[in-house]
Protein backbone atom coordinates (compact mmCIF):
# COMPACT_ATOMS: atom_id res chain seq x y z
CA UNK A 1 0.00 0.00 0.00
CA UNK A 2 1.60 3.26 -1.08
CA UNK A 3 1.51 6.44 1.13
CA UNK A 4 0.90 10.06 0.25
CA UNK A 5 4.06 12.29 1.01
CA UNK A 6 2.06 13.73 4.13
CA UNK A 7 1.53 10.37 5.54
CA UNK A 8 4.35 9.08 5.00
CA UNK A 9 6.34 12.00 6.79
CA UNK A 10 3.98 11.89 9.66
CA UNK A 11 4.86 8.15 10.03
CA UNK A 12 8.12 8.72 9.67
CA UNK A 13 8.26 11.41 12.52
CA UNK A 14 6.44 9.10 14.82
CA UNK A 15 10.35 6.59 14.64
CA UNK A 16 12.04 10.34 15.67
CA UNK A 17 12.97 10.84 12.07
CA UNK A 18 13.04 14.69 11.34
CA UNK A 19 10.80 15.65 8.63
CA UNK A 20 9.68 18.66 6.43
CA UNK A 21 7.16 20.17 8.45
CA UNK A 22 3.70 20.92 6.57
CA UNK A 23 0.01 21.79 6.60
CA UNK A 24 -2.14 19.80 4.18
CA UNK A 25 -4.27 22.13 2.14
CA UNK A 26 -7.59 20.04 0.57
CA UNK A 27 -9.17 23.34 -0.26
CA UNK A 28 -8.44 26.22 -2.41
CA UNK A 29 -9.67 28.73 0.22
CA UNK A 30 -7.76 27.41 2.72
CA UNK A 31 -4.33 28.00 1.86
CA UNK A 32 -3.86 31.61 3.74
CA UNK A 33 -4.87 29.76 6.75
CA UNK A 34 -2.70 26.91 6.43
CA UNK A 35 0.19 29.66 5.50
CA UNK A 36 -0.56 31.25 8.59
CA UNK A 37 -0.56 28.31 11.04
CA UNK A 38 3.01 27.04 9.08
CA UNK A 39 4.35 30.24 9.74
CA UNK A 40 3.02 29.70 13.30
CA UNK A 41 4.48 26.38 13.92
CA UNK A 42 7.55 26.44 11.96
CA UNK A 43 8.79 29.83 11.65
CA UNK A 44 9.14 29.65 7.94
CA UNK A 45 9.42 33.04 6.02
CA UNK A 46 8.51 30.80 2.59
CA UNK A 47 6.64 27.98 1.67
CA UNK A 48 6.80 25.19 -0.78
CA UNK A 49 3.54 24.12 -2.75
CA UNK A 50 4.16 19.98 -3.13
CA UNK A 51 0.77 17.89 -4.96
CA UNK A 52 0.17 14.67 -3.07
CA UNK A 53 -0.28 12.27 -5.67
CA UNK A 54 1.23 8.23 -5.89
CA UNK A 55 3.41 8.99 -8.66
CA UNK A 56 7.38 9.81 -8.39
CA UNK A 57 8.63 13.17 -10.88
CA UNK A 58 6.41 15.50 -9.65
CA UNK A 59 8.59 18.93 -9.83
CA UNK A 60 9.48 18.33 -13.47
CA UNK A 61 5.56 18.30 -13.92
CA UNK A 62 4.77 21.04 -12.34
CA UNK A 63 3.18 19.63 -9.05
CA UNK A 64 5.97 21.45 -6.59
CA UNK A 65 6.41 25.45 -6.51
CA UNK A 66 8.29 27.46 -4.84
CA UNK A 67 6.17 30.40 -2.71
CA UNK A 68 8.14 33.69 -1.34
CA UNK A 69 5.20 35.37 0.14
CA UNK A 70 1.01 34.77 0.63
CA UNK A 71 0.01 35.86 -2.83
CA UNK A 72 2.42 33.31 -4.50
CA UNK A 73 1.26 30.97 -2.00
CA UNK A 74 -2.43 30.90 -3.20
CA UNK A 75 -1.70 31.33 -6.94
CA UNK A 76 0.84 28.23 -6.29
CA UNK A 77 -2.21 26.10 -4.61
CA UNK A 78 -5.09 27.54 -7.11
CA UNK A 79 -3.32 26.02 -10.20
CA UNK A 80 -2.22 22.93 -8.82
CA UNK A 81 -4.81 21.67 -6.25
CA UNK A 82 -7.68 19.75 -9.28
CA UNK A 83 -4.73 20.14 -12.05
CA UNK A 84 -4.52 16.63 -14.05
CA UNK A 85 -0.40 16.67 -12.92
CA UNK A 86 1.64 14.66 -15.93
CA UNK A 87 4.76 12.98 -14.93
CA UNK A 88 7.15 10.15 -16.27
CA UNK A 89 4.96 7.83 -13.55
CA UNK A 90 1.62 9.08 -14.10
CA UNK A 91 -0.65 5.99 -16.24
CA UNK A 92 0.50 6.76 -19.90
CA UNK A 93 3.63 8.84 -18.71
CA UNK A 94 3.70 12.53 -20.29
CA UNK A 95 1.52 11.19 -23.08
CA UNK A 96 -1.05 10.00 -20.76
CA UNK A 97 -4.17 11.66 -19.13
CA UNK A 98 -1.97 12.31 -15.95
CA UNK A 99 -3.21 12.24 -12.36
CA UNK A 100 -6.01 14.93 -10.18
CA UNK A 101 -4.59 16.26 -7.67
CA UNK A 102 -7.16 16.16 -4.67
CA UNK A 103 -4.56 17.43 -1.80
CA UNK A 104 -1.64 19.84 -1.49
CA UNK A 105 1.04 19.68 1.03
CA UNK A 106 2.55 23.31 2.08
CA UNK A 107 5.98 22.62 3.68
CA UNK A 108 8.45 24.79 5.30
CA UNK A 109 11.32 26.28 3.48
CA UNK A 110 14.71 23.68 4.77
CA UNK A 111 16.68 25.75 2.04
CA UNK A 112 18.14 28.54 4.55
CA UNK A 113 21.57 30.06 5.48
CA UNK A 114 22.72 29.28 8.58
CA UNK A 115 21.34 31.52 11.29
CA UNK A 116 25.11 32.41 12.63
CA UNK A 117 27.29 32.73 9.64
CA UNK A 118 24.59 33.43 7.27
CA UNK A 119 26.17 31.11 4.97
CA UNK A 120 24.12 28.68 2.46
CA UNK A 121 25.53 25.21 2.98
CA UNK A 122 23.25 22.33 2.35
CA UNK A 123 23.55 18.93 0.61
CA UNK A 124 20.98 16.54 -1.00
CA UNK A 125 21.52 12.84 -0.58
CA UNK A 126 19.64 9.91 -1.57
CA UNK A 127 18.47 6.79 0.71
CA UNK A 128 15.88 4.27 0.74
CA UNK A 129 15.78 0.73 2.62
CA UNK A 130 14.06 -2.24 0.81
CA UNK A 131 14.41 -6.13 0.82
CA UNK A 132 16.95 -7.58 -1.10
CA UNK A 133 15.52 -11.04 -1.66
CA UNK A 134 18.50 -12.83 -3.08
CA UNK A 135 20.29 -11.59 -0.07
CA UNK A 136 17.71 -12.73 2.43
CA UNK A 137 18.10 -9.15 4.27
CA UNK A 138 17.32 -5.55 4.62
CA UNK A 139 19.35 -3.31 2.48
CA UNK A 140 19.96 0.47 3.27
CA UNK A 141 20.54 2.19 -0.27
CA UNK A 142 22.05 5.98 -0.64
CA UNK A 143 24.28 8.18 -2.41
CA UNK A 144 25.96 11.28 -1.93
CA UNK A 145 23.87 12.33 -5.75
CA UNK A 146 20.45 13.08 -3.68
CA UNK A 147 17.59 15.05 -5.72
CA UNK A 148 17.80 12.81 -8.71
CA UNK A 149 16.74 9.79 -10.43
CA UNK A 150 18.42 7.09 -8.81
CA UNK A 151 18.38 4.80 -11.59
CA UNK A 152 20.15 7.00 -13.86
CA UNK A 153 22.70 7.75 -11.06
CA UNK A 154 23.00 3.80 -11.09
CA UNK A 155 23.72 3.84 -14.73
CA UNK A 156 25.84 6.79 -15.06
CA UNK A 157 28.35 6.76 -12.27
CA UNK A 158 27.38 3.45 -10.19
CA UNK A 159 30.73 3.88 -8.16
CA UNK A 160 28.44 6.90 -6.15
CA UNK A 161 25.59 4.43 -5.18
CA UNK A 162 26.46 2.31 -1.98
CA UNK A 163 24.54 -0.66 0.14
CA UNK A 164 24.50 -1.33 3.72
CA UNK A 165 23.20 -4.87 4.30
CA UNK A 166 21.63 -5.37 7.44
CA UNK A 167 21.75 -8.80 9.27
CA UNK A 168 18.07 -10.36 9.90
CA UNK A 169 18.59 -11.18 13.74
CA UNK A 170 21.19 -8.65 14.72
CA UNK A 171 19.88 -5.71 12.94
CA UNK A 172 21.30 -2.15 12.14
CA UNK A 173 24.36 -1.82 13.86
CA UNK A 174 26.06 1.27 15.31
CA UNK A 175 29.00 0.77 13.04
CA UNK A 176 27.17 0.91 10.00
CA UNK A 177 25.38 3.81 10.77
CA UNK A 178 28.68 5.51 10.91
CA UNK A 179 29.66 4.22 8.08
CA UNK A 180 27.18 5.61 6.25
CA UNK A 181 27.79 9.11 7.19
CA UNK A 182 31.40 8.59 6.50
CA UNK A 183 30.87 7.71 2.75
CA UNK A 184 28.41 10.42 2.57
CA UNK A 185 31.39 12.92 3.63
CA UNK A 186 29.71 14.21 6.55
CA UNK A 187 31.88 15.37 9.58
CA UNK A 188 31.27 17.00 12.82
CA UNK A 189 27.30 17.27 14.07
CA UNK A 190 26.23 16.87 10.11
CA UNK A 191 27.97 12.95 10.83
CA UNK A 192 26.00 12.98 14.33
CA UNK A 193 22.89 13.97 13.13
CA UNK A 194 23.04 11.40 10.07
CA UNK A 195 23.84 8.35 12.14
CA UNK A 196 20.90 9.42 14.07
CA UNK A 197 18.60 9.66 11.29
CA UNK A 198 19.77 6.67 9.95
CA UNK A 199 18.72 4.56 12.96
CA UNK A 200 15.26 6.20 13.30
CA UNK A 201 14.70 5.59 9.63
CA UNK A 202 15.50 2.32 9.95
CA UNK A 203 13.65 1.48 13.05
CA UNK A 204 10.23 2.88 11.14
CA UNK A 205 10.88 0.20 8.06
CA UNK A 206 10.83 -2.53 10.55
CA UNK A 207 8.33 -1.25 12.83
CA UNK A 208 5.64 -0.08 10.16
CA UNK A 209 6.18 -3.52 8.05
CA UNK A 210 7.23 -1.20 5.12
CA UNK A 211 8.67 -2.80 1.81
CA UNK A 212 9.93 0.64 0.67
CA UNK A 213 11.20 3.76 2.47
CA UNK A 214 12.57 5.84 -0.19
CA UNK A 215 14.11 9.69 1.11
CA UNK A 216 14.83 12.08 -1.99
CA UNK A 217 16.72 13.77 -1.17
CA UNK A 218 17.67 13.08 2.10
CA UNK A 219 18.71 16.94 3.58
CA UNK A 220 21.43 18.25 5.13
CA UNK A 221 20.18 22.02 6.31
CA UNK A 222 23.02 24.55 6.64
CA UNK A 223 23.01 24.19 10.14
CA UNK A 224 23.94 20.35 10.03
CA UNK A 225 20.53 19.02 10.95
CA UNK A 226 19.37 15.70 8.58
CA UNK A 227 15.77 16.19 7.23
CA UNK A 228 13.93 14.14 5.14
CA UNK A 229 12.74 16.69 2.65
CA UNK A 230 10.77 14.47 0.51
CA UNK A 231 9.50 10.47 1.59
CA UNK A 232 7.97 7.79 -0.40
CA UNK A 233 6.93 4.94 1.87
CA UNK A 234 5.39 1.51 0.44
CA UNK A 235 3.93 -0.94 3.34
CA UNK A 236 3.37 -4.68 2.88
CA UNK A 237 -0.72 -5.51 2.44
CA UNK A 238 -0.12 -8.61 4.42
CA UNK A 239 1.16 -6.78 7.45
CA UNK A 240 -1.71 -4.46 7.77
CA UNK A 241 -3.22 -6.50 10.14
CA UNK A 242 -0.77 -4.85 12.77
CA UNK A 243 -1.41 -1.78 11.47
CA UNK A 244 -5.07 -1.14 11.07
CA UNK A 245 -4.25 2.56 11.86
CA UNK A 246 -2.42 2.81 9.01
CA UNK A 247 -4.54 0.40 6.89
CA UNK A 248 -7.17 3.63 6.68
CA UNK A 249 -4.95 5.65 5.02
CA UNK A 250 -5.41 3.92 2.22
CA UNK A 251 -6.31 6.35 -0.40
CA UNK A 252 -8.51 4.27 -3.45
CA UNK A 253 -8.52 7.52 -5.40
CA UNK A 254 -5.09 6.78 -6.51
CA UNK A 255 -5.96 3.54 -7.21
CA UNK A 256 -7.48 1.91 -10.54
CA UNK A 257 -10.99 1.56 -10.13
CA UNK A 258 -11.15 -2.20 -11.12
CA UNK A 259 -8.18 -3.05 -8.82
CA UNK A 260 -10.16 -1.81 -5.99
CA UNK A 261 -13.27 -3.46 -7.06
CA UNK A 262 -11.42 -6.64 -7.42
CA UNK A 263 -9.90 -5.93 -4.09
CA UNK A 264 -13.13 -6.42 -2.68
CA UNK A 265 -14.38 -9.64 -3.89
CA UNK A 266 -11.13 -11.32 -2.73
CA UNK A 267 -9.25 -11.30 -6.33
CA UNK A 268 -6.11 -10.30 -7.37
CA UNK A 269 -6.09 -8.36 -10.25
CA UNK A 270 -3.82 -6.26 -12.18
CA UNK A 271 -4.42 -4.35 -15.29
CA UNK A 272 -1.91 -4.55 -18.20
CA UNK A 273 -2.17 -3.21 -21.54
CA UNK A 274 -2.65 -6.32 -23.89
CA UNK A 275 -5.63 -8.23 -25.14
CA UNK A 276 -6.31 -11.48 -23.87
CA UNK A 277 -7.99 -11.49 -20.61
CA UNK A 278 -6.27 -13.79 -18.09
CA UNK A 279 -8.34 -15.79 -15.67
CA UNK A 280 -6.21 -18.47 -13.53
CA UNK A 281 -5.77 -19.57 -9.78
CA UNK A 282 -2.74 -19.18 -8.10
CA UNK A 283 -0.32 -16.62 -8.73
CA UNK A 284 2.54 -18.70 -10.15
CA UNK A 285 0.22 -20.48 -12.74
CA UNK A 286 -0.68 -16.92 -13.50
CA UNK A 287 2.44 -15.35 -14.14
CA UNK A 288 3.27 -18.60 -16.58
CA UNK A 289 0.35 -18.24 -18.39
CA UNK A 290 0.80 -14.46 -18.57
CA UNK A 291 4.41 -15.82 -20.19
CA UNK A 292 3.66 -18.20 -22.34
CA UNK A 293 0.82 -15.66 -24.03
CA UNK A 294 3.42 -13.43 -24.42
CA UNK A 295 5.95 -15.83 -26.10
CA UNK A 296 3.44 -17.20 -28.20
CA UNK A 297 3.09 -13.86 -29.55
CA UNK A 298 -0.37 -12.25 -27.51
CA UNK A 299 -0.04 -9.73 -25.50
CA UNK A 300 -1.69 -10.11 -21.96
CA UNK A 301 -4.14 -7.84 -20.91
CA UNK A 302 -4.15 -8.64 -16.65
CA UNK A 303 -2.82 -10.45 -13.64
CA UNK A 304 -5.36 -12.12 -12.56
CA UNK A 305 -5.61 -14.92 -9.84
CA UNK A 306 -9.16 -16.25 -8.39
CA UNK A 307 -7.53 -17.57 -5.58
CA UNK A 308 -7.78 -21.36 -4.14
CA UNK A 309 -10.93 -21.02 -2.57
CA UNK A 310 -12.94 -19.74 -5.74
CA UNK A 311 -16.03 -20.23 -6.58
CA UNK A 312 -18.67 -19.70 -8.89
CA UNK A 313 -19.61 -16.30 -7.84
CA UNK A 314 -16.26 -15.03 -7.62
CA UNK A 315 -15.56 -16.47 -11.30
CA UNK A 316 -18.49 -14.62 -12.37
CA UNK A 317 -16.99 -11.57 -10.96
CA UNK A 318 -13.84 -11.87 -12.35
CA UNK A 319 -15.52 -11.92 -15.91
CA UNK A 320 -17.51 -8.76 -14.98
CA UNK A 321 -13.88 -7.07 -14.40
CA UNK A 322 -12.38 -8.63 -16.82
CA UNK A 323 -14.68 -7.80 -19.57
CA UNK A 324 -15.56 -3.76 -18.59
CA UNK A 325 -11.91 -3.39 -20.77
CA UNK A 326 -12.89 -2.70 -24.07
CA UNK A 327 -9.45 -3.73 -25.36
CA UNK A 328 -10.27 -7.48 -24.26
CA UNK A 329 -10.05 -9.82 -27.64
CA UNK A 330 -10.18 -13.20 -25.99
CA UNK A 331 -10.08 -14.88 -22.69
CA UNK A 332 -8.10 -17.30 -21.41
CA UNK A 333 -9.09 -19.80 -18.39
CA UNK A 334 -6.49 -21.68 -17.08
CA UNK A 335 -7.35 -23.60 -13.95
CA UNK A 336 -5.39 -26.34 -12.19
CA UNK A 337 -7.61 -28.44 -10.01
CA UNK A 338 -5.91 -28.48 -6.45
CA UNK A 339 -7.34 -27.00 -3.77
CA UNK A 340 -9.94 -25.57 -6.24
CA UNK A 341 -12.31 -28.20 -7.45
CA UNK A 342 -12.59 -27.80 -11.43
CA UNK A 343 -16.12 -27.83 -11.41
CA UNK A 344 -16.57 -24.93 -9.33
CA UNK A 345 -14.76 -23.40 -12.01
CA UNK A 346 -16.90 -24.60 -14.85
CA UNK A 347 -20.01 -23.89 -13.29
CA UNK A 348 -18.57 -19.96 -12.57
CA UNK A 349 -18.41 -19.81 -16.60
CA UNK A 350 -21.91 -20.99 -16.98
CA UNK A 351 -23.47 -18.75 -14.76
CA UNK A 352 -21.43 -15.70 -15.94
CA UNK A 353 -22.56 -16.54 -19.21
CA UNK A 354 -26.41 -16.42 -17.54
CA UNK A 355 -25.86 -13.41 -15.36
CA UNK A 356 -24.25 -11.28 -17.79
CA UNK A 357 -26.05 -11.64 -20.97
CA UNK A 358 -24.08 -11.82 -24.06
CA UNK A 359 -20.37 -12.38 -24.00
CA UNK A 360 -18.91 -11.78 -27.63
CA UNK A 361 -15.37 -12.27 -26.98
CA UNK A 362 -14.01 -16.29 -27.44
CA UNK A 363 -13.11 -17.60 -24.73
CA UNK A 364 -10.29 -20.77 -24.24
CA UNK A 365 -10.57 -23.31 -21.29
CA UNK A 366 -8.14 -25.11 -19.97
CA UNK A 367 -9.48 -27.02 -16.90
CA UNK A 368 -6.55 -30.04 -15.42
CA UNK A 369 -6.53 -31.68 -11.95
CA UNK A 370 -9.16 -32.31 -9.56
CA UNK A 371 -12.55 -32.39 -10.95
CA UNK A 372 -11.30 -31.73 -14.66
CA UNK A 373 -13.93 -34.57 -16.04
CA UNK A 374 -17.19 -33.39 -14.33
CA UNK A 375 -15.84 -29.42 -15.33
CA UNK A 376 -15.68 -30.67 -18.96
CA UNK A 377 -19.19 -32.24 -18.78
CA UNK A 378 -20.22 -28.98 -16.81
CA UNK A 379 -19.07 -27.22 -20.55
CA UNK A 380 -20.09 -29.47 -22.89
CA UNK A 381 -23.89 -29.68 -21.53
CA UNK A 382 -24.08 -26.29 -20.95
CA UNK A 383 -23.98 -25.39 -24.99
CA UNK A 384 -21.73 -22.28 -24.37
CA UNK A 385 -19.37 -21.57 -27.38
CA UNK A 386 -15.97 -22.09 -26.00
CA UNK A 387 -12.49 -23.51 -27.21
CA UNK A 388 -10.98 -26.70 -25.06
CA UNK A 389 -7.65 -27.04 -24.66
CA UNK A 390 -5.23 -29.84 -22.93
CA UNK A 391 -1.69 -28.43 -22.73
CA UNK A 392 -0.44 -25.13 -21.76
CA UNK A 393 0.75 -24.45 -24.88
CA UNK A 394 -2.10 -25.41 -26.84
CA UNK A 395 -4.41 -22.63 -24.56
CA UNK A 396 -2.08 -19.81 -25.62
CA UNK A 397 -1.98 -20.79 -29.41
CA UNK A 398 -5.27 -21.35 -29.40
CA UNK A 399 -6.84 -17.57 -27.62
CA UNK A 400 -3.58 -16.03 -30.22
CA UNK A 401 -5.43 -17.83 -33.22
CA UNK A 402 -8.98 -16.42 -32.02
CA UNK A 403 -7.55 -13.17 -31.50
CA UNK A 404 -6.08 -13.34 -35.00
CA UNK A 405 -9.70 -14.10 -36.53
Amino acid sequence: MNLHEYQAKLLLNRYGVPIQRGVLIEQKEDAEKAFAQLQEETGTTWAVVKAQIHAGGRGKGGGVKLAKNLDEVKTHVDNILGMMLKTPQTPGGLEGPGKLVRKVLLTEDVYYPDPETGEMDTNEFYMSILTDRAKECNVIVYSTEGGMDIEEVAEKTPHLVHKEYVHPHLGLQGFQMRRIAFNLGLSGAAYKSMTKFVNSLYAAFVGADASLVEINPCLKTSDNKIVAADSKVSLDENALYRHKDLAEWNDETEEDPTEVEAKKYGLNFVKLDGNVGCMVNGAGLAMATMDIIKLSGGEPANFLDVGGTADAQRVENAFRIILRDPAIKAILINVFGGIVRCERIAQGVVDAYKNIGDINVPIVVRLQGNGADKAKGIIDESGLAVHSAVTLQEAADLVNKVVAG
